[in-house]
């Protein structure tokens, strides 16, 4: 375990995330690669978006990682009628001391859980924006810093959407990663009937890190080595999809930002010093496919962002392993490398 004067190291890293990827998987059963890429946002400070069919565990999801890390957090239950200042905070005026006080909201807390976040409108949705971006709140002409480390997952329904206001663009530009929970196998819904007949495990559930020593772990991800290949590897595949013909919108420069830094935390999460084709390959379709919007010819053809993320990857000519040392050469510090 790290100490508050010692840097971690990916050792550290390893062990930690460990610990936390067994308190979740005591909650969420038979989903080990949707808990190990929630645990790579984290680490890559990004923000999640959970997007599932009812019942399958996506506010479990959310409240057993929060709960296995000592952080403050706090739900927010998105409805029609939620306003802007519920989640931002709100100035009050003091009569005693004659001026306003500002009254946090429900965003300043280190991992915000945001359920059903398609069921408020596009205003109160708004608040989020330079919360997530920023990591900051600007109320009446002052900005308040939110604490470290900061985490907003957010759950939403594609099935249900009577009452429901799609995300905005520049909003799903702001999550790092969308991930599908799906319905468990056999073995794993039996086990589930098992854990959770008698009682629910999240009253269980224990902090098994602190926040400190996910702050020392963010950074050390960032100093994860990304070779100028790969670099380049995730600038094609990013470009590829603004010029495919089956969709109109492709994704952003913030992509492949969010692309090299979910690349850096797998590479950290498996050891390792740099990151490879394969961590950009394997990340791909969370990072990029809920930024894309197919034309009206590929929906009628039944095409999803999905499927054409997979087809840009078949596509893409992979960095040739032989001919490129991917480690950091000694002593020397990439340029812009903690900017990834």
């Amino acid at each position: 375990m790290t100490t508050y004067d010692e840097p971690a190291g990916l050792t550290d890293l390893a062990t930690t995330a460990e610990r936390v990827h067994r308190s979740v998987e005591a909650v969420i059963e038979g989903k080990p690669e949707v808990v190990r890429l929630s645990l790579t946002v984290l680490l890559a400070e990004g923000h999640l978006l959970i997007e599932d069919v009812p019942g399958v565990g996506k506010t479990m999801l959310a409240k057993a990682l929060a709960r296995s890390i000592d952080c403050s957090v706090r739900r927010i239950q998105f409805t029609p009628d939620l306003l802007p200042s519920d989640i931002t905070g709100v100035s009050v005026f003091d009569q005693q001391q004659r001026d306003f006080e500002f009254k946090p909201g429900a965003i300043f807390a280190q991992i915000v859980i945001g359920d059903e976040i398609n069921r408020a409108s596009p205003k109160t949705q708004s608040a989020l924006l330079e919360s997530m971006e920023e990591r900051q709140v600007t109320m009446d002409g002052q900005t308040y810093e939110l604490p470290s480390p900061f985490m907003v997952i957010a759950t939403q329904n594609p099935v249900e959407m009577e009452g429901t206001y799609p995300l905005p663009e520049a909003q799903r530009d702001r999550f790092m990663a969308r991930v599908s929970i799906g319905y468990p196998s056999p073995a794993a819904e039996l086990q589930m009937l098992d854990v959770h007949g008698a009682a629910s495990p999240l009253e269980d559930l224990r902090p098994v890190a602190h926040a400190h020593e996910i702050v020392k772990l963010i950074d050390t991800v960032r100093t994860v080595h990304v070779s100028e290949p790969v670099r380049r590897y995730a600038v094609d595949l990013v470009g590829a999809t603004r010029d495919h013909p089956e969709l109109r919108l492709g994704a952003s420069p913030r992509a492949t930002l969010h692309l090299l830094r979910a690349a850096k935390a797998s590479a950290a999460l498996a050891g390792r010093e740099y990151a490879l084709p394969d961590d950009v390959q394997a990340l791909a379709v969370a990072v990029l496919a809920h930024r894309l919007l197919p034309t009206a010819q590929a929906q009628l053809n039944r095409r999803t962002a999905e499927q054409i993320v997979l087809e840009i990857l078949r596509r893409t000519a992979v960095p040739d392993p032989s001919a490129q040392q991917w480690r950091q050469p000694p002593g020397q510090q990439p340029p812009g490398v903690r900017g990834l």
